[in-house]
């Protein structure tokens, strides 16, 4: 009888919050001067015949639940590049900038990011070899979806069908803003969810020369998702690793979404510098400032972000591999996500063998090679262009494919794509491809060659040292 009058009272304290609060009745609010145009209604009386299905997309969307409609995303000025008439002025692209109207943190984190600026490979080798070999249709089927292109707009007003549709990451709009927000949440139903799922990272991020998915997929971290991945409260709007969800990390849990701070246990030396910066930032015993070691700025942002290198501490999609300026404060972030699981001994080790085999890969193999080719070029051995000799095949299949499967691979603790896939493949394609081309080349003068731009050879002492 006790239980039932508790539950009667819990019961009317939640209706009366509910009266009394309205805003607490509904996870999303939206300020009425800001949203909800008139306009966007009359869209909605219309689409709701002639599409359905985008009608009920954002009608089940966070969106929609909240009162955001069609004129508030696609409305534009009458002057603006690809501005047309369609009872009001809008634009079919809504762009980054246009979305900052709501997400302006998220569009500037965005827009300093990698990704925005993924439209640059397409000057890239990559991009080189696709036009080599397959021509513009390269660009407009196998690129431009991915890293995007210049949006252009013709005479009329219509958007080139040679760049639209086009939701690649790092598309340069009509509005000269950078990006796609649609390539990670899909229009018309933005969800949090899809961008947290890996597979929508897979959609790029696979194949031999960015196999991160498929090394993902293999990876502990990945068959531990796909056993509990309905189990990961991925719809939450709070969405924190180790608090919130617990059973395995995706892309977006390592890269981007937010952490809960560490708790730092300070030791007494640790304290007793404190206390010291504390005494001097009052002027006080400015004689024992010497004592005290350079303070290193540190900013630790937990928070989520939209910039994907934010916690990355090596570049490993170079040729040679080389560390981020902020590396330090990058694989602290980054490490900050690993504690929540793993032991701090434990990510230490980790990360002692993930910078050996990069250094390892850089000094024995990519090093070397990129060094060669460099001085045959200047040589006038080879040609400065990049895909038109055997020795340049050889050189970009070692360094584009080979060597960043094996870098990804152990980074994202991979080891069938560090060894089989990655480490393997380079050692055999150098050795018995690559080394050979060069003595073509060089001829007699090869040994000398080789020794000059730190070849070691197989097996020797020197690269047990």
């Amino acid at each position: 009888m006790l239980r039932t009058e508790n539950l009667i009272k819990m019961v009317f304290l939640i209706v009366v919050v509910f009266i009394l609060f309205p805003k607490a009745a509904r996870s999303y609010y939206v300020d009425p001067k800001k949203f909800g145009s008139p306009a966007g209604e009359v869209c909605l009386t219309c689409h709701r015949e002639t599409t359905p299905g985008i009608y009920n997309q954002w009608n089940a969307s966070v969106m929609g639940q909240a009162g955001v409609n069609c004129y508030d995303c696609h409305k534009t000025e009458k002057g603006d590049p690809d501005a047309f008439e369609h009872k009001e002025m809008i634009s079919i692209v809504v762009t980054p900038k246009d979305c900052s109207r709501c997400h302006e943190n998220e569009y500037k984190e965005y827009s300093f990011s990698h990704h925005a600026d993924a439209v640059n490979t397409l000057k890239s080798f990559d991009n080189y070899f696709g036009l080599a070999a397959w021509g513009p249709g390269a660009d407009r089927t196998g690129c431009i979806p991915c890293h995007g292109s210049i949006l252009k707009v013709q005479k009329d007003g219509r958007l080139d069908p040679a760049t639209w549709p086009n939701t690649g990451i790092g598309r340069i709009n009509p509005d000269q803003s950078k990006g796609s927000c649609s390539a990670c949440h899909t229009r018309h139903i933005f969800s949090r969810e899809q961008a947290r799922r890996p597979e929508t990272c897979g959609r790029c991020h696979r194949g031999p020369d960015f196999p991160q998915f498929e090394v993902y997929s293999n990876s502990k971290h990945g068959v531990m998702y796909n056993a509990f991945r309905d189990k990961m409260s991925m719809d939450r709007s709070r969405w924190r690793v180790g608090v919130d969800y617990f059973q395995a990390p995706t892309c977006a849990t390592c890269h981007m979404s937010a952490v809960p701070p560490q708790m730092v246990v300070k030791d007494a030396d640790q304290r007793l510098e404190e206390a010291l910066r504390s005494l001097l930032s009052g002027g006080g015993g400015k004689e024992f400032e010497a004592l005290l070691p350079p303070p290193g700025p540190k900013q630790i942002r937990y928070g989520a972000s939209h910039d994907v290198e934010l916690r990355l501490s090596w570049i490993l999609r170079y040729p040679v591999s080389k560390k981020q300026n902020n590396w330090s404060n990058n694989r602290e972030l980054m490490q900050s996500v690993c504690l929540q699981c793993h032991s701090e001994n434990f990510i230490k080790q980790f990360y002692t063998q993930f910078d050996s085999l990069v250094e390892l890969y850089n000094k024995k193999f990519a090093v070397p090679a990129t060094n060669m080719r460099q001085a045959l070029m200047e040589e006038g051995k080879l040609t400065r262009k990049n895909y038109d000799e055997t020795l340049d095949r050889i050189y970009w299949k070692l360094v584009d494919n080979e060597g960043r499967r094996a870098k990804f691979g152990t980074a994202m603790v991979g080891p069938v794509y560090a060894w089989t896939k990655g480490m393997q493949e380079v050692a055999e394609h150098f050795y018995l491809e690559f080394i050979p081309e060069v003595k073509k080349i060089v001829g007699w003068k090869a040994d000398k060659f080789l020794r000059e731009h730190g070849y070691i050879e197989p097996g020797s002492e020197k690269q047990h040292k």
